[in-house]
């Protein structure tokens, strides 16, 4: 019975789906306005989550979670760094409606000296599963070259993780 599948009363949309069309919205429509408290994903306009950048943001980070309760990960590629799965994404598209193109988001922190570095979220010794002590050191992210193509309708949840400038061209 989970996500709203196999209800009687279940006559809408996919949430999460309609979730990750507006921030799809949010970010093409980003302009610099009067920030509101807030962590909901429906905020407006870019920049109304808690940002870690002093930049216009660009991209609304966020993760998605299985009916399990555990983060969707991905693989990416990047040279000289070693760890290679992530929890979190950026919308790239929208598209037959509840399919989308997320771009997978490297996780990190920055440095006294603003320098990027990486954090490894795989427990160690395991090839699987997400160490989510790691996710919790998680505080700046970089944009990958890669990029998954998911059935959002197959996700429980979506959280919303920060407002942030990563520089991507459209």
């Amino acid at each position: 019975m989970g996500c709203g599948k196999h209800r009687d009363d279940f006559h809408g949309g996919n949430c999460v789906c309609e979730v990750v069309r507006a921030i799809l919205d949010i970010q093409n429509a980003a302009v610099e306005d009067e920030c509101q408290p807030c962590t909901s994903c429906f905020n407006e306009p870019l920049g109304s989550l808690v940002s870690p950048t002093r930049t216009a943001p660009d991209t609304r980070v966020f993760a998605l979670k299985s009916a399990d309760g555990s983060p969707f990960h991905a693989f990416f590629h990047e040279e000289g760094i070693s760890c290679c799965v992530s929890i979190y994404f950026r919308v790239e598209e929208v598209f037959d409606n509840c399919c989308a193109t997320l771009r997978v988001l490297i996780p990190g922190t920055t440095d006294s000296a603003g320098h990027f570095m990486p954090i490894n979220l795989v427990s160690s010794g395991d090839k699987c599963c997400i160490n989510l002590s790691k996710v919790c050191e998680v505080t700046d992210f970089e944009a990958s070259e890669d990029c998954v193509t998911v059935d959002l309708s197959c996700f429980c949840a979506i959280q919303c993780i920060a407002d942030v400038n990563l520089g991507i061209c459209d």
